[in-house]
């Protein structure tokens, strides 16, 4: 096991300082091709803008290095679905397998069981077997998959629609 295995994990607010950092993380991602239908990652003031404030933490280590982040946006503005959020999890491909995306979930899902958020959704791409087992070990559930269900890189892409459900909202 080298030092990198090794070293703690702490899970933060995400804020303006990670900026630089969460936007790197995030365009490996789209670069590895089965993340995100996104081709380019948004700029900070983007991303700032459109995620929820109290939902988005990032992991760090002990030096401060932003490992990974989760980040949930509303569904929909509609007062039916005020308890429904979709969220992205993203994690650095030097500190995969150290349990940060695992540590991410449980930083959201207390953050939105705190705000009354019933259920956190998200598309996964089939192909992303890694993505689909963190979130079954984090209570989250298969819904279905929307097949063809949109473009990416010039071929129809399936998502898997997952949720978790919370036992104390609702």
């Amino acid at each position: 096991m080298d030092a990198s295995t090794t070293r703690a994990v702490t899970v933060v607010p995400l804020t303006a300082g990670h900026a630089d950092e969460v936007i790197a993380i995030y365009q490996a991602g789209i670069d590895e091709g089965d993340a995100t239908f996104e081709t380019t990652a948004p700029t900070w003031a983007e991303f700032d803008a459109a995620r929820l404030p109290e939902h988005r933490f990032a992991a760090v280590d002990e030096t401060g290095r932003v490992l990974g982040w989760v980040a949930a946006v509303k569904v929909s503005d509609r007062c039916a679905y005020a308890g429904v959020v979709e969220h992205s999890v993203y994690v650095r491909p030097d500190a995969r397998g150290r349990g940060v995306a695992s540590a991410l979930l449980a930083a959201l899902v207390d953050s939105t069981e705190a705000a009354g958020v019933w259920t956190i959704q998200s598309g996964v791409f089939p192909e992303n077997a890694a993505s689909l087992a963190v979130h079954e070990r984090a209570g989250f559930r298969v819904v279905g998959t929307r097949e063809r269900i949109g473009r990416h890189h010039g071929r129809w892409r399936d998502t898997v629609l997952i949720e978790r459900r919370s036992p104390r909202v609702g």
